[in-house]
């Protein structure tokens, strides 16, 4: 048993916790992670919590032994080890609402526009390593240039002056959408099956509620590179839970089973979806 864990309750919170279900993991060793998400968008309060929240900790299996092992992570929905390995990866959802970071000739500095906010931060998939810092809320990736291994720019409202050195951040893997809300990660990792998508890795994104246009609503999929350990191109796996006017569907996680079926849960409808490979 996991002792301590903040939730609504803890006082300090006064019954508000906004991102309050935590994830897990257990590893080949019989090691615990437990993701402690934020209570809040973006805040300094989660940063000098004791446990600290935006982060995630090793248990020993029966929870004894609690530490930080990483943190800067706003809320990792998606945690699992790439099969074979001990290589954990997370899916986070990232912050809303960012301000305009770039002092430019657009004078939209330190400004709330609808089109940036649309497009940034992205949301994360990354590989975690113990004692690395991701940066919320200190430094947001950037996307604007590529999803993978993107650098960070300083948050204005938290790190306008550079006290935090975005350069000293871990980089994030690979970005995805904005606003896409991932939440289930599982790794579909058997190099010897027939289907060529049982070697990767799947995420359900559960769909935006702050976007101009919205964003999600599906199950996407990232082939695994077995040398580089690095996920590939994304792939839109499963779609169709949003057409131009209404949302229909909000997939929350995927599971297989041994003939390879993925079946999705859906907790707009309150379905789970079986999806069959056909050669």
């Amino acid at each position: 048993m996991v002792k301590g864990l903040p939730d609504s309750s803890s006082p300090e919170l006064h019954g508000a916790y906004g991102h309050e279900l935590k994830n897990i993991a257990l590893d080949s060793n019989n090691k615990l992670y437990v993701s402690i998400a934020s209570t809040c968008n973006a805040c300094l309060a989660d940063t000098q919590s004791n446990p600290l929240r935006g982060a995630i900790y090793q248990y020993n299996a029966d929870g004894t032994q609690g530490h930080l092992y990483a943190h800067g992570l706003r809320n990792a929905e998606g945690l699992a080890f790439v099969p074979g390995t001990n290589h954990l990866w997370v899916a986070v959802n990232n912050r809303d609402n960012i301000l305009y970071p770039h002092q430019d000739a657009t004078g939209q500095y330190q400004q709330r526009i609808p089109a940036y906010v649309d497009n940034h931060p992205p949301e994360e998939f990354t590989h975690i390593q113990e004692g690395a810092n991701y940066g919320w809320p200190f430094c947001n990736p950037n996307p604007d240039q590529g999803v993978n291994h993107m650098p960070f720019d300083r948050d204005v409202e938290f790190n306008a002056d550079g006290h935090v050195n975005c350069d000293q951040m871990q980089r994030i893997d690979k970005g995805i959408q904005a606003h896409s809300a991932p939440l289930g990660l599982v790794f579909l990792q058997d190099p010897s099956a027939p289907n060529p998508q049982h070697t990767g890795a799947l995420i359900s994104l559960h769909g935006s509620w702050n976007r101009t246009v919205p964003t999600g609503y599906k199950v996407i999929y990232f082939p695994w590179n077995n040398q580089s350990q690095q996920p590939g191109q994304q792939i839109d796996l499963v779609t169709g839970w949003q057409d131009n006017t209404s949302v229909w569907g909000r997939p929350v996680d995927t599971a297989i089973d041994q003939q390879g079926n993925i079946f999705i849960s859906d907790d707009l409808s309150g379905t789970v979806y079986k999806l069959t490979y056909q050669a």
